[in-house]
């Protein structure tokens, strides 16, 4: 049987931005659920989870000796530190918004 999960249960993340671009580093607590990350947290998928703040294109890195994934998303930022009304120019929270994602686990 499998159920679904946020990925706050099983990873932690961290956020960085330059510009308009923002980068969330995925992490799992365990790396037990490295697989699952790979399996299913795809560019795609994190593309569309942020289609709501605009962005455009997200590139998948795959950082298998850490057990990781980064992602980097343009145009998510609304212009960036300089630009943004957002209170979160930064876009630290952001790593809070992926982790809300929901992942499946089990068969």
């Amino acid at each position: 049987m499998s159920t679904w999960i946020k990925l706050h249960e099983i990873a932690h993340a961290r956020a960085g931005d330059k510009g308009n671009r923002l980068n969330i580093s995925l992490i799992p607590y365990d790396p037990v659920h490295w697989p699952l990350l790979l399996e299913q947290v795809s560019a795609e998928k994190v593309k569309a989870w942020f289609a709501h703040r605009g962005a455009t294109q997200v590139v998948r890195y795959e950082l298998p000796n850490l057990k990781a994934l980064n992602f980097v998303i343009d145009n998510v930022l609304e212009g960036g530190v300089n630009s943004s009304l957002n209170l979160d120019k930064h876009g630290k929270s952001n790593s809070f918004r992926l982790l809300d994602m929901s992942i499946q686990i089990g068969t």
